[in-house]
């Protein structure tokens, strides 16, 4: 009956369902209306509480996603994960949950994937199988279908909190410390050059988002994503994201083309959603030119792996530099790696706050400020009971923050009881 009635509010609004003159809250409420018109036709004996039920359903698979809609409204699911159309998992908390919902068929899943992708001019089909895109709430979505998914069309999705976390949020799930917010804080208002390490699903954009709140309403800022997710709250922001190829593999604009531009479009910061290729060498060159303040993510183990990867993809962008000049471009450029991970309970901690100091000899010199406190154990029900602990080190780049202005309470620095100094 259901599937009758869907087919019949498809046939009755026609062209109707893709005008872009509609609002979408206008959109919604004409299909709201007729599908109750046609569910009172079709099937008047219906209680108000099924006709609710139905008319949300159908309403979800006409204009949202379909049985992913419940999901995407639920404020505790982090991650939505289609590996078929009759296997949906979620992650709550940190774990991973089977829902037991599902969609129609493959066709629905892939009606469900060709509309997020379309929203943003972006397309999937057998020339190219895979896609990032996003959802109007800044979610990020990957999707991927035949012939590289092998079993059939695939969707993960990164849900983001409509409100943004704060500072005090993190503090408040153990990610992070209020003597590290300090630091943190004055670090990017100081204009310290900064970079966010972790693994895939450590939270890097969360606190990339954290550390962009504390950047001052008066300054230009120019943020430079793959797929558009950050969500800054000052009142002067560009956005620039990367396109993709045409269907005839012309037209792409990497990122690496959108950081050169930004250079010219006169920015007080730019903050890059990740570096992941050849534009790291321009990405270093502006921080050492005068754009100091730049704030980026990348994926890594360690504090010490991300100075790595940055070594390897500076080599990426084909210019003749020798490791040792790649490597002083590195340690100028940077002031501070702030690395997370995501431990084995779920939760995100940042497990290190590093100073880049300079060069000794061939080799980059780090000097760790604050690390994770493993020593401390789990308890009973297998969450970690350590937080960020300071070593007792101060770091070289207060001097900098000073002649800026900008003060850090030594108290910040005290080792922490059992602490240790590294």
């Amino acid at each position: 009956m259901r599937t009758h009635v869907q087919e019949r509010l498809v046939e009755v609004l026609g062209p109707r369902l893709y005008d872009a003159s509609m609002s979408d809250t206008e959109l919604e409420g004409l299909v709201h209306q007729r599908l109750r018109e046609l569910l009172d036709e079709e099937e008047p004996g219906l209680s108000a509480q099924e006709k609710l039920l139905i008319v949300r359903q159908i309403g979800d698979s006409v204009l949202g996603l379909g049985p992913l809609e419940p999901f995407i409204r639920d404020p505790e699911v982090t991650d939505v994960l289609v590996n078929g159309w009759d296997s949906i998992y979620v992650e709550r908390g940190g774990k991973l949950y089977w829902t037991g919902s599902k969609f129609h068929d493959d066709a629905q899943l892939r009606r469900t994937i060709e509309k997020i992708v379309a929203k943003i001019g972006r397309r999937i089909d057998e020339s190219s199988p895979y896609c990032d895109a996003r959802l109007p709430d800044g979610s990020r979505v990957n999707a991927i279908i035949p012939p590289l998914a092998i079993d059939g069309p695939a969707l993960s999705i990164r849900k983001f909190s409509a409100d943004p976390y704060q500072a005090e949020d993190l503090v408040s799930f153990g990610t992070l410390t209020r003597p590290v917010v300090e630091l943190l804080e004055a670090c990017v208002r100081g204009r310290l050059n900064m970079l966010v390490s972790g693994g895939t699903g450590a939270g890097k954009t969360t606190t990339l988002n954290v550390l962009s709140s504390f950047l001052p309403d008066d300054e230009r800022i120019i943020t430079i994503e793959d797929a558009a997710e950050l969500r800054l709250q000052q009142p002067h922001v560009v956005r620039l994201e990367y396109r993709p190829p045409n269907i005839e593999g012309k037209g792409e604009v990497t990122i690496r083309d959108l950081v050169r531009n930004a250079l010219r479009m006169r920015p007080d910061r730019i903050v890059v959603g990740e570096v992941r290729g050849a534009e790291t060498i321009d990405m270093m060159q502006a921080m050492n030119t005068g754009h100091d303040g730049s704030i980026s993510t990348i994926h890594c183990n360690s504090p010490r792996d991300a100075l790595a990867r940055l070594e390897t993809m500076t080599m990426m962008a084909g210019m003749d530099l020798g490791v040792r000049a790649i490597r002083e471009q590195i340690a100028s450029a940077l002031q501070v790696i702030v690395h997370q991970a995501r431990m084995k309970d779920g939760s995100r901690r940042i497990t290190h706050v590093t100073e880049i100091v300079g060069m000794e000899g061939d080799v980059i010199t780090l000097q760790d400020l604050f690390l994770f406190d493993y020593s401390a154990g789990i308890d009973d029900e297998g969450h970690f009971l350590g937080d960020l602990r300071s070593t007792g080190l101060r770091p070289r780049f207060l001097e900098r923050l000073q002649d800026r202005g900008i003060s850090v309470s030594p108290e910040v620095f005290a080792p922490s009881k059992g602490g240790r100094a590294a």
